[in-house]
C-alpha cells in the first residue's frame, strides 16, 4: 500500500496540472466552439517564460511566475486579435488547423531563444521528499497540488459570482442573445484567451519544475499538455467541473499504470504503455459517451 500511496500522490500532482491545462481548453471551447491545440503551445512558452525570469533575470519563482501569467494573458489576446479572429465565418476544420499551426509553431521559437536551458525551473520546493507515514512524497508535487486547488477555486468563484463569470457563461450559451443583452462578446472571448494563457503558463511552470514524474523543461512539455485534451473529453467538453475530475482520473491513471507495468503487464505489451493510456481512454468515451460525463449533451429536432 506504500507504493500505491506514492504513486497515487505523483498521480494527483499530475493530474492537477492536467486540470488547469485543461482547464484552458474548456474556457476556449465555450466561448468558441473551437478545440485549441495552441493551448500547449502556451504551455510550453510559459515555461519557459518563467524559466528566464528566474535564471536570466533572477526574479524570485513567485515573481517569475506573476510576471509568466501575464505573459501568457497578453500572448493568448495576441493570438485571438491577430489570428483567430480574423477566422471569424470560417468553417471549424479551418479554425483547428490554424490552432495547430500556431502549435507547430512553438518549438522552432524555443530552441531559437532558449539553446541550452538548465533541466528544470528553479523552485522554492526542493526535491526532497516529505515523509507522511511511510509514504515519501516530493515537495513539489504537493505544492502542484495545492497551486492547482487554489487556482481552481478561484477560478469557480469569478465564474458563478462576478459580472464578467457571468458574461462568460452568457456568451458560451448563446453569443447572439448575450450581444444582444449588451454583452461585449468579443472583449469576452478575449478574456477567455487571457485566462486560457494564464492557467497554461502555471501547468507549464509546475512541469517544467519537476511536479509531474520525469518531465523537467524542453519542448516536450508539450506532448505532456496534449494529454489534457483526454481529460477534456472524460470530464466533458464543456465542462469546468469535467476538466477537474477528468485532470485528475486522467493523472491518476497514467502514474499507475507506469507504477505497476512491470508486476502486471503481459509480456507482449511493450514499455511505455501508460504514455498511450489517456489516448486509449479519450477514444472509449468518444465511442461510449461521446459529451463526456459532466458535458452537456446536445439534441437536435429532425
Amino acid at each position: 500500500m506504500t507504493k500505491f500511496f506514492q504513486l497515487l500522490a505523483s498521480g494527483l500532482a499530475l493530474g492537477a496540472i492536467y486540470a488547469l491545462v485543461c482547464l484552458g481548453f474548456v474556457v476556449i471551447y465555450r466561448a468558441t466552439g473551437v478545440i485549441n491545440f495552441a493551448q500547449a503551445g502556451l504551455v510550453v512558452l510559459g515555461a519557459f517564460m518563467v524559466y528566464n525570469a528566474t535564471f536570466t533575470w533572477g526574479l524570485s519563482f513567485w515573481l517569475a511566475l506573476l510576471v509568466g501569467m501575464l505573459f501568457g494573458a497578453a500572448l493568448g489576446i495576441i493570438i485571438e486579435r491577430l489570428v483567430l479572429r480574423q477566422m471569424v465565418r470560417q468553417p471549424l476544420h479551418a479554425i483547428l488547423l490554424v490552432t495547430v499551426g500556431v502549435l507547430l509553431l512553438v518549438e522552432p521559437i524555443v530552441t531559437t531563444i532558449w539553446r541550452s536551458p538548465q533541466p528544470s525551473i528553479d523552485t522554492p520546493f526542493e526535491l526532497d521528499k516529505l515523509e507522511i507515514g511511510d509514504v515519501r512524497i516530493l515537495q513539489i508535487s504537493i505544492a502542484a497540488i495545492v497551486i492547482a486547488a487554489i487556482v481552481l477555486a478561484a477560478f469557480f468563484l469569478f465564474f458563478r459570482y462576478t459580472k464578467y463569470g457571468v458574461a462568460m457563461r452568457a456568451t458560451a450559451v448563446d453569443q447572439e442573445a448575450a450581444l444582444m443583452q449588451g454583452i461585449n462578446v468579443n472583449g469576452i472571448i478575449a478574456l477567455s484567451w487571457a485566462i486560457a494563457g494564464v492557467v497554461a503558463v502555471l501547468g507549464g511552470a509546475m512541469l517544467g519544475a519537476n511536479a509531474g514524474p520525469k518531465t523537467g523543461l524542453g519542448v516536450g512539455i508539450g506532448i505532456i499538455a496534449l494529454k489534457a485534451l483526454p481529460a477534456m473529453v472524460l470530464g466533458g467538453l464543456d465542462s469546468p467541473g469535467g476538466a477537474v475530475v477528468g485532470g485528475l482520473v486522467i493523472g491518476v491513471a497514467e502514474v499507475l499504470a507506469g507504477g505497476y507495468y512491470a508486476e502486471f503487464a503481459p509480456a507482449w505489451l511493450k514499455p511505455g504503455f501508460h504514455q498511450v493510456l489517456p489516448w486509449i481512454v479519450m477514444l472509449v468515451v468518444l465511442l461510449v459517451r461521446p459529451y463526456g460525463l459532466f458535458g452537456t449533451k446536445k439534441v437536435q429536432r429532425l
